[in-house]
């Protein structure tokens, strides 16, 4: 029956090589089997729990048959095998040299174990489907191991990764390695070397961080015990990185990056760190990243192309916030703090910027400049462009002066630029970043003077509108996505007056803007409007109003209007044959009065009383109404008046708005055919 010889409860760092040979060499000297069973195995460089080894010694053969198992081997990286199972061929050689090679099995597979003794020197090797590790510690020294690893799988490292980044998981990718772990008795493990990395992904368990077919090579120096640290410096290049909203593209650019961290009470800590893209961005600073608080963080960035840095880096974040397709030109700098996570100091240097949307909304030429933001004490700066656009609208020249203390950043005093032959001017301008759970805050006041409505028309592709455009919004204020809107708007239109007012916007910046709106029309004259849009010529002046006027993405969804004729305007009020046919083409309506209907080729003009039309515009369905009703559900939209007297009638009252609107699209151009009955 075999016997123990050496039945201890655990064996400690250096001593466990050593301790664990002689148990071997003993047994194979006396010639006997032996069976042991180990509580646990320390060394530096690995942990064995519940070791069981047995020897099967053959003296006629010279060699024996070893077998060792163990519930689980935890390494310094941090990567961990459980049930480990060895089996291998004991052989000696001359000097006391021993060498043992087999299969080895564990929960992650199987691959093949080598291992050498030779008076105090251990080498092992374990390689198997393209991996390749080897283990070197020489007795002369003691508390130095070589470590060479090639084709080892990053998941491998998945342990290691939890220590710093608990959400973190590999997800492919291999690894090679020149390693030396230093395990001095006294003082914490230490690992060094070069580490290279191909085709890495990785992702976190909310999907906010992933990468994909990253390469690197990084010199690595860790240190491991109670507080970790470490630090890498090399080149990271390869497919693309998610960071947050973020999505770098590194396009295999060799991409300088360093990172000094460590681990301690309060949390990581990184007093350097640089990221270095030539020719695009270089970024550098330190960082702390406490477990129960906001991070601190500052840096410096300097940014030679603003056009590639777009393209790489800012694509992703600008069609989040419904600016894709941006166009960027010219160099930009500056630098950042937050404290507990909040911004306390920002500077942004524009040098010769020019700024283009992807979808033509708006556009700034020669931006030249600086923002800066303060959470304390008192900075300031200015901001100009030589010219812009909103849409097709040219903006001119203007200097933003700016000021920044406590928190918040505002205009230091009003700013004018040449607008539509007018001017429009920014009385007020407060902006609030996002603070202590509080969402951003943005307000401004604004005024128009004297804009020529005719260039607005022309500019935006509209009929021939004439007049002009003033008004003031005295206090706009913009939080979470929404933009109020005090005061109104006022313009000169037609003769008459429009008047917007209860404005306000969500998403204005973003995916489908929305804007509501009360709007009130007086004393609109006729003439003008009916010659701009080429629908008949009508005299008289018209008064109305658009209640809960609802547009999205520019394009009416929902409102409650009713136009109708000033009846306290004493001007003689004349509706052409053209207008008459206009009305009822797009309508759905009918001329009215037996014989005058049958008369009506033979009269340019026709005197009426009064015009009224509604609509109340719902699911794409507009329900009309008129001055009043009429026989068979009809409504009266113009009343006649003199001879020939002549009325016109709806009878469909629930009218396509995209047919309406198809319909008046086509007015101008003949495109529609008069109804009459």
């Amino acid at each position: 029956m075999p016997r123990p010889i050496l039945p201890a409860p655990s064996i400690r760092r250096r001593a466990a090589a050593l301790a664990l040979a002689a148990w071997l060499v003993c047994g194979a000297a006396w010639g006997r089997n032996a069976e042991a069973r180990i509580e646990r195995i320390e060394t530096a460089a690995a942990t064995l729990a519940d070791v069981r080894v047995s020897l099967a010694w053959s003296e006629a053969a010279g060699y024996g048959q070893l077998r060792l198992r163990a519930d689980r081997l935890d390494t310094v990286p941090g990567y961990t095998l459980r049930q480990l199972d060895w089996r291998c061929e004991l052989r000696s050689r001359s000097g006391g040299q021993w060498r043992c090679a087999g299969p080895v099995r564990s929960s992650g597979g199987g691959m093949d174990l080598a291992v050498s003794l030779d008076d105090g020197d251990l080498e092992a090797l374990l390689e198997g489907g393209g991996t390749r590790a080897s283990l070197v510690r020489l007795e002369s020294a003691p508390d130095t191991w070589e470590i060479d690893l090639a084709g080892v799988p990053l998941a491998w490292l998945q342990q290691l990764l939890a220590q710093a980044w608990p959400e973190g998981r590999l997800t492919a990718g291999s690894a090679g390695a020149d390693l030396r772990l230093h395990t001095p008795e006294d003082r914490p493990v230490e690992l060094a070397g070069t580490l290279a990395v191909a085709d890495a992904g990785f992702d976190s368990e909310d999907g906010r961080f992933a990468g994909e077919e990253l390469v690197a090579r990084l010199e690595l120096q860790a240190t491991f015990g109670e507080q970790p640290a470490f630090s890498i410096d090399g080149t990271l290049s390869g497919g693309g990185l998610l960071l947050g909203p973020a999505y770098l593209a590194l396009e295999d650019r060799d991409i300088g990056l360093a990172i000094q961290a460590a681990d301690g009470p309060g949390g990581w800590s990184l007093p350097a760190w640089r990221w270095d893209d030539p020719g695009i961005l270089q970024v550098q600073g330190s960082a702390r990243l406490p477990a129960a608080a906001g991070p601190d963080l500052a840096l410096e960035f300097d940014v030679p192309a603003l056009g590639p840095l777009g393209r790489h880096y800012l694509d992703g974040l600008l069609a989040l916030a419904g600016l894709g397709g941006m166009r960027l030109e010219g160099a930009a700098g500056g630098s950042l703090m937050l404290a507990d996570g909040a911004l306390e100091q920002a500077w942004l240097r524009l040098d010769s910027v020019d700024v283009a949307d992807g979808a033509g909304r708006f556009a700034f030429d020669a931006v030249d400049g600086g923002l800066r933001f303060s959470a304390g004490a008192p900075v300031q700066d200015s901001l100009a462009w030589d010219s812009g656009r909103l849409h097709a609208i040219a903006l001119g020249p203007t200097r933003l002066p700016l000021y920044s203390a406590g928190g918040e950043l505002w205009l230091a005093t009003p700013a004018t630029l040449d607008l539509l032959g007018g001017q429009a001017r920014l009385d007020m301008f407060r902006l609030r970043p996002p603070r202590a759970g509080e969402p951003l805050e943005l307000g401004f006041g604004l005024a128009l003077e004297a804009l020529d409505v005719g260039a607005l028309a022309a500019a935006l592709d509209w009929p021939a509108f004439t007049g002009e455009l003033s008004g003031s919004i005295p206090d706009a204020r913009y939080v979470d996505g929404r933009l109020e809107l005090a005061g109104g708007m006022e313009m000169s239109l037609f003769g008459g007056e429009v008047r917007a007012s209860g404005l306000s916007m969500e998403r204005p910046f973003g995916v489908a803007p929305t804007l509501n709106a009360d709007v009130r029309l007086a004393d609109i004259d006729l003439a003008a409007l009916t010659g701009a849009f080429e629908i008949g010529g009508m005299t008289g002046r018209l008064d109305g109003r658009i209640d809960g006027l609802r547009l999205l993405d520019w394009r009416p969804v929902a409102f409650d209007a009713w136009l109708v004729t000033d009846p306290s305007h004493r001007e003689r009020q004349r509706i052409s044959q053209r207008a008459v046919q206009d009305i009822s083409s797009v309508g759905d309506a009918s001329l009215v009065g037996s014989l005058q209907g049958r008369l009506i080729g033979l009269f340019d003009d026709f005197g009426y009383s009064r015009l009224g039309i509604g609509c109340v515009l719902r699911d794409e369905v507009c329900s009309m109404r008129g001055l009043r009703p009429a026989v068979n559900d009809g409504f009266v939209i113009v009343a006649g008046s003199g001879l020939p007297h002549l009325s016109v009638v709806g009878y469909n009252r629930r009218v396509d708005w995209p047919t309406l609107v198809e319909r008046l699209a086509g007015l101008g151009k003949g495109d529609v055919k008069p109804v009459v009955e």
